[in-house]
């Protein structure tokens, strides 16, 4: 299979680069919610056999003032991580980052919205030179292993304590070698003068974003404040997913607006790749997103 390079866009004077890691399967009426399905199912497209929805895995690999930046890694390659997904026409995460002439080494920094398993699953890959007879969890290795990794400090906190609700998706696998290349965000914070953390709490509490700015265009990776794009455009519809819904529903109301107001392009990671949106308001003054197509080649 030949994978293509991924989707490329450009804000200002910074061109991005959207990778594919494959396509998740997530249980529909977990993904809406309290929404009945008597109206998501006008949205959400086919459902697989087991009523399940397919959810893209969109990444973003940039360059900014010398650094080359991975937001997101997708779900991962090691045993178990793909139960819940299958490879995309793109390929995966590696093979994608490969097509686009960068190897694992030569990232600088890795940017993670949170930890759920989705999210987080090629920051760490099988150490083939560990003890096979070890757990996993003591036979992984950095998947990226000259990058700092930036996570919200409250995010850290709550994947190393996860309680009952969350420990499903908090993995021991994803996070142990990270722990000694980790910067921990509380707040914004600058990673380069063109990137920038943004905290984005409800989905979990220590959830953030990622702007893109360069002069006066940016882009904004929404991370999980969002599973569908329905939920961009029509606010109070919040996944089940989300731990804190009456906060989920303000941050994204606050996010939309604000994009619209900015004309910032909306980067989704789960809505069907590439997953790039432009914003706006229709005719009756009700958000919409539109798709924004990559550059040519």
């Amino acid at each position: 299979m030949t994978v293509p390079s991924g989707a490329r866009y450009q804000v200002g004077t910074v061109h991005f680069t959207v990778l594919n890691d494959g396509v998740f399967y997530s249980d529909a009426g977990a993904v809406f919610g309290i929404i009945p399905r008597v109206l998501w199912e006008r949205v959400s497209g086919p459902l697989d056999e087991r009523y399940r929805i397919p959810l893209a895995l969109n990444c973003l690999l940039l360059r900014s003032e010398g650094k080359t930046i991975l937001i997101e890694t997708g779900i991962g390659g090691k045993p178990g991580d793909r139960d819940a997904a299958s490879p995309a026409a793109d390929g995966t995460l590696m093979d994608a980052l490969a097509a686009a002439g960068v190897r694992p080494e030569e990232v600088d920094v890795v940017i993670n919205s949170h930890l759920h398993s989705d999210h987080c699953g090629w920051n760490t890959v099988v150490d083939e030179r560990a003890p096979q007879d070890a757990p996993l969890e003591r036979r992984v290795k950095l998947g990226f292993p000259n990058a700092t990794y930036y996570v919200g400090a409250a995010e850290w906190r709550d994947a190393t304590h996860p309680n009952e609700r969350t420990r499903g998706t908090y993995f021991e696998r994803n996070l142990t070698p990270v722990a000694d290349h980790l910067m921990l965000v509380d707040g914004e914070l600058d990673i380069t003068g063109e990137v920038k953390f943004v905290p984005a709490p409800g989905h979990t509490e220590g959830h953030g974003t990622v702007l893109i700015h360069s002069g006066r265009e940016s882009a904004i990776y929404v991370g999980d404040l969002a599973q569908h794009r329905v939920q961009l455009e029509r606010t109070v519809w919040v996944s089940s997913f989300d731990l804190l819904p009456l906060l989920s529903m303000e941050t994204k109301k606050q996010l939309v607006d604000r994009a619209i107001e900015q004309r910032s392009l909306l980067i989704m990671t789960h809505s069907p790749y590439p997953g790039v949106l432009r914003p706006t308001r229709n005719e009756r003054g009700f958000r919409e997103l539109l798709d924004v197509s990559p550059l040519e080649a």
